[in-house]
């Protein structure tokens, strides 16, 4: 069942089978961005009714991360927000994951978005404590697998999306369009969107959602400093670039100094994340890009969708142009559907 908001008659909306399942009034995922992905940012997305995801991994500690969930709780005032649940493919990276679905579920949290590979038992454990899982790859293989192991849906990211798309090559719509003519659960499709347009587009394909991270890092909620905020407004989509291409782990960043020099050393034999050493760690980022404002220092994770990100405001400003941009082009495309006119509409009366 939908969760009442107050601004309901804010701005148009679309019921699909992801907005009913997460009790949101639009159909856009705000995906755990990690580092900034925080209390004050995800209740943003749950006042503009979107779902976003708090990321544990950016908290120093359990003790921390559990006091983001009650804050996020109290600036929701109630309403279902989201964790995100990253498994990284390096094991011992891994042992916290138990421990912060436990807490976020202690919480009262049921909404989940998980990565990773086997996520079966994740899933078991997060249906155990009645929550909903939706799970990101970038392999439309990948969400069969996941659909089968009993994800309740799928995020398809395309090679367009920041951060870590994997080695997928092809895009958001075209992983889309194949992805539904064999999936069952609903489907939201990310990366490169920060359009409405583009949301409108996904939904006419058939998609339930649109997932986005990089049109909403210039938004106020965002934490990073204002001056890396002003600095990604003034950026096209030409600024996104793949990164670490050698490691076969690749990451979509700010085309920046950071990544002429991995650059440098992948043209010297570079090939393992270890081989680029502090270059190739978030921290890097958060501390100088994030805190201070350097753009130029560390791998900051962003896609071609911050060329439609090009002013400061609250997440509501930008999910509201958003949606009003969806409404059009679904008015556009109801009308190029509609009956032609009768066959004697012109003609002359004798």
């Amino acid at each position: 069942m939908t969760s009442p908001r107050a601004d309901d008659s804010a701005s148009p909306s679309f019921r699909t089978r992801i907005t009913e399942r997460f009790g949101i009034r639009h159909p856009i995922l705000a995906g755990g961005l990690m580092w900034l992905s925080d209390a004050r940012y995800v209740a943003a997305h749950v006042d503009a009714g979107t779902m976003a995801f708090l990321t544990p991994r950016s908290f120093d500690g359990l003790a921390a991360y559990r006091a983001a969930l009650r804050d996020c709780k109290a600036l929701t005032r109630g309403l279902p927000f989201g964790v995100n649940l990253t498994q990284s493919r390096r094991a011992d990276a891994n042992r916290l994951v138990p421990a912060w679905l436990d807490i976020a579920l202690e919480e009262g949290v049921r909404h989940f978005e998980t990565v990773g590979a086997s996520p079966g038992p994740l899933f078991e454990r997060i249906h155990a404590g009645g929550g909903l899982a939706i799970h990101k790859c970038a392999f439309v293989e990948h969400a069969l697998k996941a659909e089968q192991a009993g994800a309740d849906a799928v995020a398809l990211v395309g090679a367009e999306a920041g951060g870590h798309p994997g080695t997928n090559e092809l895009s958001a719509f075209t992983l889309g369009a194949l992805a539904l003519e064999r999936l069952r659960v609903p489907l939201a499709i990310g990366g490169g969107i920060g359009d409405g347009r583009q949301i409108a587009a996904a939904l006419a394909l058939g998609a339930d959602a649109v997932l986005m991270g990089t049109r909403f890092l210039t938004c106020e909620e965002v934490w990073a400093h204002d001056g890396y905020k002003r600095y990604l407004a003034a950026q096209p989509a030409q600024s996104s670039t793949l990164a670490l291409r050698s490691t076969g782990h690749p990451w979509r960043v700010l085309d920046n100094a950071t990544v002429r020099e991995t650059r440098r050393l992948e043209a010297d034999g570079a090939h393992r994340y270890e081989d680029f050493g502090a270059l190739a760690t978030g921290k890097l980022g958060r501390d100088h890009g994030y805190r201070h404002g350097d753009w130029d220092t560390g791998l900051l994770s962003m896609g071609p969708a911050i060329g439609f990100a090009n002013a400061i405001e609250p997440v509501t400003a930008t999910v509201e142009r958003l949606m009003a941009q969806a409404s059009g082009a679904a008015r556009r495309l109801q009308s190029l559907s509609a009956p032609p006119p009768p066959a004697n509409a012109n003609a002359t009366t004798t």
